[in-house]
């Protein structure tokens, strides 16, 4: 101990220090957590056995009571929806934007933080605004509209069951843009300018740089994007809980939100666990997928 306590004290220690607390940091905050997650999803868990470790095991029971539930389908496929839309136009525009950003014009740097604001407003702030926008008699949205002369009467967005997903969805794709952006700036600024050059003397035209270019050599940084994505998207809560909470009648609910629901307004903790460790599973695939391509690709 006395050896530890001068190492520490000369430096030579501190490095193993730091990896120390680092790794007790993630056993306790990270691995605790999700290993007593997964352990709640095969047992008999209620409020008074929530904090005990040793509770009667049920097996697959819990994930039987899920598959059986009528909502449990409806709620994945609009989890889904959410994932899918928000994440394919969130890729396009943040790729619109990063090439647009690559350009040199006056003001482009100005721009580019006008657009990183939103990134930097937490989740719960977003949604208090677009919960604003979208208000059915004093929204900015449908007097945007009313004005325009497109719709004759006011849409109550968030209210209505065939578009409160959509407004969501409309609201997340605006909080992830700009981080696209970044990571596929970054991307298309590894790509050296005098390959463009190049290809633009043999009279290659825009749409085929960008085809048979820009996008063979941003394979590896859309591989992260899309799988990041993915795995933000799927923890998307702040949002639902401020616009829509999961209504009405589920319409717009989402598998981490019922997870919420059911785990702390339910109290059925155990079917919230289960909910939870579904989409643990979806997301180590997710990632797995992306470093088995990544891998491919640098072995080729």
């Amino acid at each position: 101990m006395s050896a530890l306590l001068r190492s520490v004290r000369d430096g030579r220690g501190f490095d193993g220090v730091l990896a120390l607390l680092a790794l007790a940091y993630l056993l306790v905050f990270s691995a605790f957590p999700l290993v007593y997650n997964i352990a709640m999803s095969f047992q008999e868990v209620d409020m008074f056995s929530l904090a005990s470790l040793i509770r009667p095991f049920v097996g697959l029971a819990n994930y039987h009571t899920l598959f059986s539930n009528p909502d449990f389908w409806p709620i994945m496929w609009n989890t889904a929806v959410f994932v899918g839309l928000c994440i394919i136009f969130q890729l396009a525009i943040g790729f619109g934007l990063a090439l647009f950003f690559q350009q040199d014009f006056i003001g482009a740097t100005y721009l580019r933080g006008l657009f990183l604001a939103a990134w930097i407003i937490p989740a719960l702030v977003a949604g208090a605004v677009w919960k604003w926008i979208f208000a059915g008699d004093f929204g900015v949205l449908n007097y945007l509209l009313m004005s325009s002369g497109l719709i004759n009467e006011k849409i109550f967005w968030l209210s209505t069951p065939a578009l409160s997903l959509y407004s969501v969805v409309l609201a997340n794709i605006w909080l992830g843009i700009p981080f696209n952006m970044i990571l596929l700036s970054v991307g298309l600024a590894g790509i050296p300018k005098d390959m463009y050059e190049a290809a633009a003397l043999d009279g290659a035209g825009a749409w085929k740089r960008f085809f048979y270019m820009t996008l063979p050599m941003m394979r590896s940084t859309i591989g992260a994007v899309l799988s990041l994505g993915i795995i933000f998207t799927l923890q998307q809560f702040d949002l639902f809980a401020s616009l829509t909470q999961g209504g009405p009648a589920n319409s717009s609910n989402v598998a981490q939100y019922w997870s919420w629901q059911l785990s702390f307004q339910n109290y059925d903790i155990a079917t919230g666990s289960a909910v939870s460790v579904l989409m643990l599973g979806f997301v180590i695939v997710v990632a797995f997928l992306y470093v088995r391509s990544t891998r491919q690709e640098h072995q080729a």
